[in-house]
């Protein structure tokens, strides 16, 4: 198995978890995390070491990424396992699937890769890549199988463990928050590149915020090894008061939140089925922004927002995503409470078309597979 960054290590360490109870004896290893650990996974390299987003970006860590693909490929042809999934990451994950199915390989897909949201030619690499596709979202097998590529719809991991009615009040004891604060959770992402160009930001936004309504209370939830930088910071935002930056607790974080500011990403989803009313940003270097443009098919970038059709939620994007937009956009969630309820009841509906047994329908496609 490979899985890039904290998202897919994530997903990953729950589809390990439904593998292990089909398949006791499972054995697994290549590129994950610590949720992949935490089910035996053994992890030859860290999934951090793929966690880079961009053109640009990309080209900072090419020669290291380029070499950890080809000591794995050469490792997984020289002994075979008996089925390799990439989770996500198909920039990493369908050269090397490709390489592995073109010598005799069985290769499953975990996250159908956003053909319908940008980068649609990229569905040839896929059909070349895969004998089957695990896709979290409905939609996604019939767009597929119209390119002849086998594919199931398993539902979201994540909305089988996000409970539909999260319990805020146990969410903000175990953070130490008072209980009827306002709290505003900042998910400032999960990569070092991320956290760079985004937590300055969103820490500048959280003390205009606070300005606004000075009872206002703060929760970052830090990637380990990124708290340092989210410290720093947080030191240059200056003034900010009733701020708490924790290891990890993202889920936590987001029951105990009465709106959110999230980085595009996954996080975006997990905070929609939490039913948080949130405002989406993003900044990358403006090369690479340039560069995915023209290849964007729709007009939303958030997952939110892509799977109800409609800007149900604010998106701020490069210089949009200024800390002056950025706080105007979370006032205005707490100046219209009509809104937020409608918004929660949109994300309830979300979470219902999302729960799948997805760890079972997993395994039963992945077991089709290696039957063949």
């Amino acid at each position: 198995m490979v899985a890039g960054e904290a998202s897919g290590d994530l997903l990953a360490g729950l589809l390990l978890q439904g593998m292990r109870g089909r398949w006791p004896d499972l054995t697994s290893f290549g590129i994950g995390g610590p949720a992949m650990e935490g089910q035996g996974f053994e992890a030859w390299w860290p999934s951090s070491k793929l966690a880079v987003r961009g053109y640009v970006e990309v080209l900072k860590h090419y020669r290291e990424i380029i070499g950890i693909r080809t000591a794995l490929r050469d490792r997984l042809l020289a002994d075979p396992p008996d089925v390799f999934i990439g989770v996500d990451a198909p920039d990493f994950n369908l050269d090397l699937e490709a390489d592995l199915k073109a010598r005799g390989g069985k290769v499953v897909h975990f996250v159908c890769p956003s053909i319908w949201a940008w980068r649609g030619k990229r569905v040839e690499k896929i059909r070349r890549s895969c004998d089957h596709v695990l896709c979290i979202f409905p939609f996604e097998p019939e767009l597929l199988a119209k390119h002849g590529i086998p594919a199931t719809y398993v539902g979201h991991p994540l909305a089988n463990v996000i409970p539909k009615e999260p319990d805020k009040d146990a969410a903000r004891v175990r953070l130490g928050l008072p209980p009827d604060a306002e709290v505003v959770t900042l998910l400032p992402g999960s990569r070092v590149s991320e956290v760079a160009s985004l937590a300055g930001r969103f820490l500048q936004a959280a003390e205009l915020l606070q300005r606004a309504r000075p009872q206002l209370h703060f929760v970052v939830p830090a990637v380990p090894g990124l708290r340092p930088r989210i410290e720093a910071a947080a030191r240059t935002a200056g003034g900010l008061r009733n701020l708490r930056i924790v290891d990890g607790h993202s889920h936590a974080a987001l029951a105990a939140c009465d709106v959110a500011l999230v980085a595009s990403g996954t996080a975006t989803l997990e905070a929609a089925l939490f039913q948080r009313p949130m405002v989406i940003a993003y900044h990358m270097n403006w090369l690479t922004y340039a560069l995915m443009q023209p290849r964007r098919l729709q007009p939303w970038i958030g997952l939110p927002n892509i799977l109800c059709g409609e800007f149900v939620v604010p998106e701020l994007l490069q210089a949009n995503a200024n800390p002056e937009s950025l706080a105007a956009a979370l006032l205005e969630w707490f100046e219209a409470p009509a809104r937020m309820v409608a918004v929660r009841e949109k994300f309830r509906t979300l979470h219902t078309l999302l729960e799948r047994d997805t760890s079972q329908r997993a395994a039963d496609a992945i077991e089709k597979v290696l039957s063949r």
